[in-house]
């Protein structure tokens, strides 16, 4: 069975939020392949020890580079902390990025809440069970 890739992106202001969200799945996390843009990569790696492969930062072209990976199927699943508040100067690859992700049906989660459903669900972790998963989550 093909080791699930997940790609992992957090806006400046969101990057602290999807830090403490892979700390707080490390173990999990430990057993995919991980690819993320430049500088949640590069903060994700320093402070887990996670192997991820890192490619440019997202207004350098990483949005775009992860986008292409889309597009040639090494991607499974996208965790993606975008600001709704706080306008991008690489607005256009973003857009890009998440249609290619609706146009793929890759399982896209945008905030905390969805990506705890993604990490305890049988998307995943086909051995969970779905009725267990929603036993044990807490939504804050």
């Amino acid at each position: 069975m093909k080791t699930k890739r997940i790609a992992l992106i957090a806006h400046d202001k969101k990057k602290s939020d999807i830090l403490a969200w892979v700390l707080a799945n490390q173990s999990v996390l430990s057993e995919f392949e991980l690819v993320a843009t430049g500088t949640t990569g590069k903060l994700i790696k320093l402070e887990s020890g996670l192997p991820i492969e890192v490619v440019e930062s997202g207004p350098h072209g990483g949005d775009l580079q992860i986008g292409s990976q889309m597009v040639e199927g090494k991607v499974d699943v996208l965790i993606f902390f975008w600001d709704p508040l706080e306008p991008q100067p690489h607005d256009p690859d973003v857009k890009a990025l998440l249609r290619m992700a609706v146009l793929k049906n890759i399982p896209t989660a945008c905030n905390r809440a969805t990506a705890d459903l993604f990490i305890t669900s049988g998307l995943l972790n086909p051995q969970q069970s779905p009725k267990r998963v929603l036993q044990n989550l807490t939504i804050s």
